[in-house]
């Protein structure tokens, strides 16, 4: 799969008026509801490493499965607390699946990722942000189209769209 696939599909969706090739609501919620139970193995596995390498194995994950939320969408979240977070009373590490009620389709967000550590010291190091750096990169890009729309990304404003739309 090309690096930026996941976008292009996503901005595609945009501009096809689709989820996956769910067209109506009750066929993209259907598409959201596998799509949850295809990501919870890899949010668990994506806390669980948090937890062993960052709180030493004190952390419990947790997950809501799927649920309406009160906008009447959809949603998913899978966190992560332990009791150094607790005591400070703040928010878990959270991983969300969420398909509002007004949204064309899904998105996923973290419970506060917003600024991310830059400890680079050598090649190596510079060259372990990749995933970071790939990751940031195509949340700006989507946060761009989300405030445009996806004519703002050429590789998908030049494709014809598929027959019928």
């Amino acid at each position: 799969m090309r690096t930026h696939e996941a976008l292009l599909r996503h901005f595609r969706d945009l501009r096809d008026g689709t989820y996956g090739h769910a067209s109506s609501r009750e066929d993209k919620e259907r598409l959201f509801t596998e799509t949850v139970a295809l990501m919870d193995a890899v949010a668990r596995q994506t806390l669980d490493e948090v937890n062993a390498e960052l709180l030493l194995g004190t952390g419990q994950v947790e997950a809501t499965g799927l649920t309406r939320s009160q906008d009447g969408g959809l949603m998913a979240v899978w966190s992560l607390t332990w009791p150094e977070q607790r005591r400070a009373g703040v928010e878990p590490v959270a991983l969300v699946a969420h398909y509002g009620r007004g949204f064309h389709h899904p998105h996923l967000r973290g419970g506060t990722v917003g600024e991310w550590p830059l400890n680079v010291f050598n090649a190596s190091d510079a060259a372990d942000q990749l995933p970071t750096l790939r990751a940031i990169a195509a949340a700006d890009v989507h946060n761009l189209v989300f405030q445009a729309d996806y004519r703002l990304i050429p590789a998908v404003a030049e494709e014809a769209p598929p027959e019928g739309r």
